[in-house]
């Protein structure tokens, strides 16, 4: 006799809830049909399903987040690097609080030793016609941030060699919840004959129809759930192992919506819009905001920056900032509206001569008007770095292009290239290769758990209160 065992799952959602009611349509029609079926199925989430670029993430600290999980009768999630490291360690340790669904991450430690209740290293269940799956979770090691929010990701390959030997003894099929990106999982599924699925996300990869390497076959859904991912698994009980492995995804961008979703989701926004909707300042003048020309609300977060982390200077773009303010009360709602991004500040190290590079690479016109997507960016274009604590002095080349003559110091001096700089900017410049001096760097000092509006609403206190 054959059985078929059906996983739906989705991955970075990153609080995209315009196509949320597509999803738990989806989910529930499928729900419905194994159970019709007598057929065993289960719903899984592989972590960023929270990102507070949202409102209503924003508003709840991501307790909204997993309301919709229960609602949409998940059964199994793992964490991402938005639910770990844009909280707070109080906010992250009761996310979860009230989840009716089981979180499985094998290499997330609070370094204080005091675990969250609802934290499971791996979890075991059965078909119902008896056959035994373990589950592992496993979450990317940004300890850089984690650390200093007094959590800890251990090496995946530890977490994988401590539990896989007692899953092999006690379970049939083994999968993996890896929020750990595509190359990680190709890692992994090369290194453990043992492992039959993994199912992936982080890097926003979509395998359409899986990828098979040694014994396992990975998957993953792309971003925002315009695709929902399926495995089926068939397990022969004759020959007591697993004789096929499917894996697929699914377009659902024109599914049809769920109704009481959509209502749901109406109701948190109203929420989110009486929480946010608290006056932080109350401005006589308008603040215009340019992504390409310096504008005094970008100046003075910069200067905010720089004084608030207490660097030799600092650095910021334009294009941070959305939109202008209007005169008259702002709302922490207006400030999350024009600063929606998940950025902390950072603090660098930097020689002259790669601090220069730095300023050089950033007033270029291929930078400006990069459309950045990731690395917490939520806007449209980088924009113009702003400075503080540095003059920064250019011209034009004859074809228009814009060069630096020369960059001063606050005291006049021209900046020493072979001095040691501490510059305070946006965390996003740390990762990847847009700034390659920056992300570099053998000094990164992050400031946890405060965002860049949270800088922001500072500034706009200290500066233009009326």
């Amino acid at each position: 006799m054959e059985e078929k065992l059906y996983f739906y799952y989705t991955n970075d959602l990153h609080s995209n809830f315009e196509q949320w009611p597509r999803v738990t349509g989806f989910l529930k029609e499928k729900k419905a049909l194994r159970k019709r079926r007598g057929e065993s199925s289960w719903i899984i989430d592989i972590g960023d399903h929270v990102d507070r670029s949202h409102p209503i993430t924003e508003a709840s600290m991501g307790k909204s987040n997993i309301q919709l999980l229960n609602d949409a009768k998940y059964d199994f999630v793992t964490i991402g690097n938005n639910e770990g490291i844009t909280l707070s360690h109080k906010d992250l340790y009761h996310l979860y609080d009230e989840a009716d669904f089981q979180v499985v991450c094998a290499n997330l430690n609070s370094t204080d030793n005091i675990q969250p209740s609802w934290l499971n290293e791996k979890i075991k269940i059965e078909s119902v016609n008896g056959i035994k799956i373990g589950l592992i979770g496993l979450t990317a090691p940004f300890n850089a941030f984690y650390n200093l929010l007094d959590w800890h990701i251990s090496s995946e390959f530890d977490a994988l060699d401590k539990h896989l030997a007692e899953l092999k003894k006690s379970v049939d099929i083994i999968i993996v919840m890896s929020h750990l990106g595509i190359s990680v999982d190709q890692e992994i599924a090369r290194r453990y004959d043992d492992i039959d699925v993994i199912i992936g996300g982080h890097t926003h990869h979509l395998l359409r129809n899986g990828e098979y390497l040694n014994n396992t076959v990975i998957t993953a859904a792309g971003k925002h759930c315009s695709f929902i991912g399926e495995v089926i698994l068939t397990w022969d009980h004759d020959q007591k192992r697993l004789v096929k492995k499917e894996a697929f995804t699914t377009d659902i961008t024109n599914a049809t919506k769920d109704v009481e979703t959509e209502q749901q989701l109406n109701a948190l926004q109203k929420e989110a819009d009486d929480l946010l909707g608290e006056t932080v300042v109350h401005m006589e003048q308008p603040l215009e905001v340019s992504w390409f020309t310096e504008t005094p609300l970008m100046q003075e977060l910069t200067n905010t920056i720089k004084q608030w982390t207490n660097a030799d200077a600092a650095m910021l773009n334009s294009g941070l900032l959305l939109d202008g303010l209007p005169a008259g009360d702002v709302t922490y709602g207006d400030i999350h509206r024009i600063c929606p991004h998940p950025i902390n500040p950072v603090v660098v190290d930097l020689k002259g001569g790669e601090l220069i590079e730095v300023i050089r690479a950033s007033l270029s016109k291929d930078f400006m008007e990069l459309k950045l997507k990731g690395f917490g960016f939520r806007g449209e274009l980088l924009g113009r770095m702003m400075f503080s604590g540095l003059t920064v002095e250019t011209a034009f080349h004859k074809n228009g292009g814009e060069y630096v003559k020369q960059v001063l110091l606050d005291n006049g001096k021209q900046v020493d290239p072979d001095h040691t700089y501490y510059i305070a900017t946006a965390d996003t410049f740390t990762f990847g290769r847009l700034l390659p001096e920056v992300a570099k760097s053998d000094t990164k000092h992050y400031y946890v758990p405060e965002l860049l509006r949270d800088l922001l609403a500072t500034t706009l206190r200290r500066k233009f209160s009326s």
